[in-house]
């Protein structure tokens, strides 16, 4: 079997202060990172800013278009009210234009049967009148 050779006997050419001034952070390079991130977090933000800027004007643009549908279709609602209470006024009118004629009616068929009109007759004597006229 071979024997493992620890780290820093295989590595004994190194010096290991070399290792020990690399994780010390430098200042030079330090402030540059910094910097850096700084710039990049600077952008980031902008660019979320901007997005949400953009999904502002999206969502009022389409309030506006659900606002202007809307009143587009409050229009035909108030349109189909306007049509359905004209409808009911005209049917009440001539509801009321019925009953009218229907007394008037009567008033006629009253006074005819007081002067012996009846029913049956009447429609028997215009038909007869009507075969003879046509002779």
């Amino acid at each position: 079997m071979t024997q493992l050779s620890s780290p820093t006997n295989s590595l004994s050419f190194l010096d290991w202060n070399c290792y020990s001034d690399c994780a010390k952070p430098d200042p030079e390079v330090n402030g540059d990172t910094e910097k850096n991130f700084a710039e990049l977090l600077s952008e980031e933000l902008k660019l979320r800013e901007n997005d949400a800027l953009e999904n502002q004007r999206r969502a009022d643009m389409a309030l506006l278009e659900a606002k202007k549908i809307a009143s587009q279709y409050q229009k035909e609602a108030d349109k189909c009210n306007s049509g359905m209470e004209t409808c009911e006024q005209a049917r009440e009118k001539a509801e009321l234009a019925l009953v009218a004629q229907k007394k008037v009616t009567a008033l006629w068929e009253l006074r005819a049967r007081k002067k012996g009109w009846k029913e049956g007759v009447a429609k028997s004597n215009t038909q007869s009148q009507g075969k003879v006229q046509t002779s």
